[in-house]
């Protein structure tokens, strides 16, 4: 059996999309088709029910791909990692939300960079979760930081950290309460308190007074700004309350620029996922970026 074949078969059954899978592949839709029809008339079963939007592996897809996979993508380790003493330099395109990426990530990577680290270039590219894992899905990057998991067989994921979010306050705003009022007045304290979010639809701020108060958030934002440095440096301003990250205003907290307005006693949670596309994990640049990732955020904990 062409191993070719083999390889184009398990890319459009991770992917569930001839058209994903040419992408990822580099060919055109008709040269995949052609493939996969191939190794449907060697096998003479069909592998993939056609649907409306992309395609599903029939029982038979599904056990050809299980047995194949593993083996393919352990070819594929042993020709990207060559058999050199020292080993190319690489390139590990990574993506995902600018401030965590800033803050964490990249401070994080950054060691690889340098002569005691491996020996791979660090590309970045910042964005939603929908664009970098749309992104990594397409092909335009290796590994991808995430706050929801993939859905499907394409993308595989883990567990990178969880980030406490507090509801913070500039000194000025924070000292207009009497200590404890936040705590006894919940959400109806805080009505006067402008607001700073990254969005119109106050998705911080809106999670928090959903867990926290059980209340509806406030209806409009005081200010908004799309970077949640730009939040933090509005409310040690005087901007109003946000609710950040502890990693973001952990340092503005110390120097007591800000001020938290509550101590909820299970406070807010988001959680990260690291990604990349099946089978490229244990690629030495990437299995290596994830490794020091993981790492690092046990520091981060």
């Amino acid at each position: 059996m062409d191993l070719a074949l083999l390889r184009t078969f398990v890319t459009v059954h991770r992917a569930g999309s001839f058209t994903r899978a040419a992408a990822l592949l580099g060919l055109s839709q008709p040269a995949v088709t052609s493939q996969i029809r191939t190794l449907e008339r060697q096998l003479g079963r069909p592998l993939f029910l056609r649907k409306a939007r992309g395609v599903t592996p029939t029982s038979v897809g599904d056990e050809l791909a299980h047995r194949a996979a593993p083996h393919l993508d352990a070819l594929v380790e042993i020709a990207e990692g060559g058999l050199e003493v020292e080993a190319p330099l690489r390139t590990l395109h990574l993506a995902g939300p600018p401030e965590f990426m800033a803050e964490r990530v990249l401070p994080a990577l950054a060691g690889m960079t340098g002569s005691d680290g491996p020996a791979v270039r660090l590309r970045t590219a910042f964005g939603s979760t929908d664009d970098v894992l749309e992104g990594l899905a397409a092909g335009h990057h290796d590994l991808a930081v995430a706050t929801r998991r993939p859905r499907g067989t394409l993308l595989s994921s883990g567990t990178l950290c969880d980030e406490e979010h507090l509801l913070v306050a500039g000194a000025r705003w924070a000292g207009r309460f009497a200590p404890g009022a936040v705590r006894r007045g919940g959400a109806e304290a805080l009505a006067k308190v402008p607001v700073v979010d990254v969005h119109e639809s106050l998705p911080f701020v809106r999670r928090y007074w959903t867990t926290v108060f059980d209340a509806p958030p406030p209806e409009h934002a005081a200010l908004v700004a799309p970077d949640l440095r730009a939040v933090l440096s509005c409310v040690v301003s005087g901007a109003g309350l946000a609710v950040l990250p502890r990693y973001l205003c952990e340092e503005a907290l110390l120097r007591g620029e800000l001020v938290t307005l509550l101590e909820p006693p299970v406070p807010p949670l988001r959680t990260y996922f690291v990604a990349v596309r099946a089978g490229t994990h244990a690629l030495p640049h990437i299995a290596v970026a994830h490794e020091w990732l993981l790492r690092a955020a046990v520091a981060w904990g």
